[in-house]
């Protein structure tokens, strides 16, 4: 019976846990300030809390979770109106580098390791500090790095290089499924994307993996167990 109770209280904790954290917002965790990672694992230990301890009370263990939830979502709608308060509660970037240079003052202020810094500089590629013309530490903890302009790696724009544009390629096909709303958005239909793949040699959707189309309509055909094969426009 007990085994049983867990188990329906796991479940609904689970579901309302998915709510309350979809209300909070569809933030990366590398976006995260520092109090919206302490809610978050406040609101999940308060999950696991009413799932295991039979003594708890479940409506209780709900008001918490809605309560943390409910001033999360105020919280971030009045930093977003006020930068005072935006800054107290998520606070500022801070600049560690600048010009080639350590700050000393502000590593020491982010609560920042010198071999932290020196390994987050490796991370992305930057071995030499003398290279970097900034490097600021985000109120996420995440440090952005801008290198010295010299050391920039060279762009088409710099060599005034005329370039195509890409634009996004749209998932047409899906492990076998036809992904309708996708062919909407590119502004084709069900029927346009099977003439095509019957003009590639495939005649069954449910063989291909993923059929993905660019902006010039060149589709690219994964099918199941093979290597991806390219196609032209066709007219």
């Amino acid at each position: 019976m007990d085994f049983f109770f867990i188990f329906i209280k796991s479940i609904f904790s689970i579901i309302a846990l998915f709510f309350f954290t979809k209300a909070m917002g569809k933030k990366q965790l590398s976006q995260l300030n520092l109090y919206d990672y302490v809610v978050g694992i406040t609101i999940g230990s308060v999950a696991a809390d009413i799932s295991i301890d039979l003594e708890s009370h479940f409506l209780h263990g709900l008001i918490v979770m809605a309560v943390y939830t409910l001033v999360s979502i105020l919280i971030s709608h009045f930093t977003a109106k006020s930068i005072k308060l935006r800054r107290f509660v998520i606070g500022t970037p801070i600049i560690i580098i600048e010009n080639g240079k350590i700050i000393e003052d502000n590593v020491e202020k982010a609560k920042l390791d010198l071999s932290d810094l020196l390994q987050e500089a490796r991370n992305n590629g930057y071995f030499d500090i003398s290279e970097i013309e900034y490097a600021i530490m985000e109120p996420n903890g995440k440090i952005s790095f801008m290198l010295k302009s010299k050391y920039a790696p060279l762009t088409p724009s710099d060599a005034k290089i005329k370039v195509d544009y890409k634009g996004l390629c749209s998932n047409l096909v899906i492990d076998g499924n036809i992904m309708s709303n996708n062919l909407k958005v590119i502004k084709k239909d069900d029927k346009w994307l099977l003439t095509r793949l019957r003009k590639e040699g495939y005649d069954h959707v449910e063989d291909l993996l993923l059929v993905t189309c660019d902006s010039k309509e060149k589709l690219t055909i994964y099918k199941k167990g093979e290597d991806s094969i390219e196609s032209g426009c066709l007219e």
